[in-house]
């Protein structure tokens, strides 16, 4: 009886953790997958971690009002393996970006495609995530 209710409960721990990853990449529910915007602005925070990093922009919006933008990139592992560190990028480096909008405008949001850091040529290009 213990032998069977271990196996179920390992069984449905699986279960669960698998599920979970699934949810987890849904970017159509956040990001409009067929468009792409371009922004230009300085970088505020490079915030390199798992499973996500993140780069912190100030940019103009289509009106021309200054935002803090939040722009969702690979997890650190993966950006590593792409020779990104977390000193790469530093606050107050000028980027332009580009990559699929958020949903929600307000939310000033970008799922990044590409990143170039016009002063030394600096580029990275492709999606992980």
């Amino acid at each position: 009886m213990k032998r069977t209710s271990f196996l179920i409960l390992l069984a449905a721990s699986a279960v669960l953790a698998g599920s979970r990853a699934l949810a987890h990449h849904s970017f159509a529910a956040t990001y409009v997958v067929d468009r792409e915007i371009t922004v230009e602005g300085t970088l505020t925070q490079f915030l390199y971690r798992n499973p996500h990093s993140f780069v912190k922009m100030l940019a103009p919006d289509s009106q021309g009002h200054m935002q803090t933008w939040s722009i969702e990139w690979g997890g650190g592992a993966q950006l590593t393996q792409a020779h990104v560190t977390r000193f790469t990028l530093k606050p107050g480096d000028r980027v332009i970006v580009t990559g699929n909008p958020g949903r929600d405008p307000a939310e000033h949001r970008i799922r990044l495609h590409k990143i170039v850091r016009p002063s030394d040529g600096w580029k990275w290009e492709g999606v992980i995530m």
